[in-house]
């Protein structure tokens, strides 16, 4: 199954290789933020390349990037995750985060990680990953049996895939909200907004193999 003909049999309002359309990141640009996902390889961008970009604003424009073997650019989606008024929402922003800068030289700002909210908002439970979250916040159960699997032909991905990827970004925008109303009630607001500012640099370190580096 291609791109294009999940865009028509799934109703998924964008879909592309290589980059977003002129008309996408028109649209996208008009949010205040839109959530963000990427599909790789395997977990160390230095090896393992990247596949998928996918992208969901609150109107549910779902679009899903093929990325191609030794692409190292993709100006469109640079311009919107690059946007200083658009706020992009990862789970488990560091990873993601790398991976774009990496692979296609984005330096992706200003950036919300449900993950890290998490950690500081669910302080009652230790399950923060992107199922539990959004079990318990959206009560809805996502299907995460295609997680690991062979992302690296994006032109001609399974519908599970596919589906899989999409659903990977359509509700973190809600799920944001929540956490930011749990973390201002609470009163752990300024600090999960200090712990975002600080994933960039966490994001080099990384990218340079430094472990451990605050430890004693």
């Amino acid at each position: 199954m291609t791109l294009q003909d999940f865009q028509i049999s799934d109703s998924l309002r964008g879909a592309a290789i290589g980059d977003l359309t002129e008309a996408a990141l028109a649209e996208y640009l008009k949010s205040d933020a839109i959530a963000v996902d990427t599909e790789t390889m395997g977990l160390l961008p230095q090896r393992d390349r990247l596949c998928l970009v996918q992208l969901c604003n609150l109107q549910g424009q779902v679009t899903v990037i093929g990325i191609t073997k030794g692409q190292t650019e993709a100006p469109n989606l640079k311009i919107l995750l690059e946007a200083v008024n658009v706020v992009k929402v990862f789970h488990f922003a560091r990873f993601d985060i790398a991976a774009l800068r990496y692979h296609l030289g984005i330096q992706v700002k200003p950036v919300f990680c449900t993950k890290i909210a998490s950690k500081l908002a669910r302080t009652y439970t230790n399950r923060h990953g992107l199922k539990d979250v959004v079990q318990e916040l959206e009560h809805i159960e996502l299907d995460k049996s295609s997680q690991s699997s062979d992302w690296g032909n994006a032109a001609n991905l399974s519908e599970a895939q596919l589906n899989y990827a999409a659903n990977d970004v359509r509700y973190l925008l809600s799920v944001q909200q929540k956490l930011t109303a749990i973390l201002k009630r609470e009163e752990r607001w300024e600090i999960a907004q200090e712990c975002f500012q600080v994933l960039p640099t966490l994001v080099t370190l990384d990218l340079l193999q430094f472990k451990d580096l605050f430890e004693h």
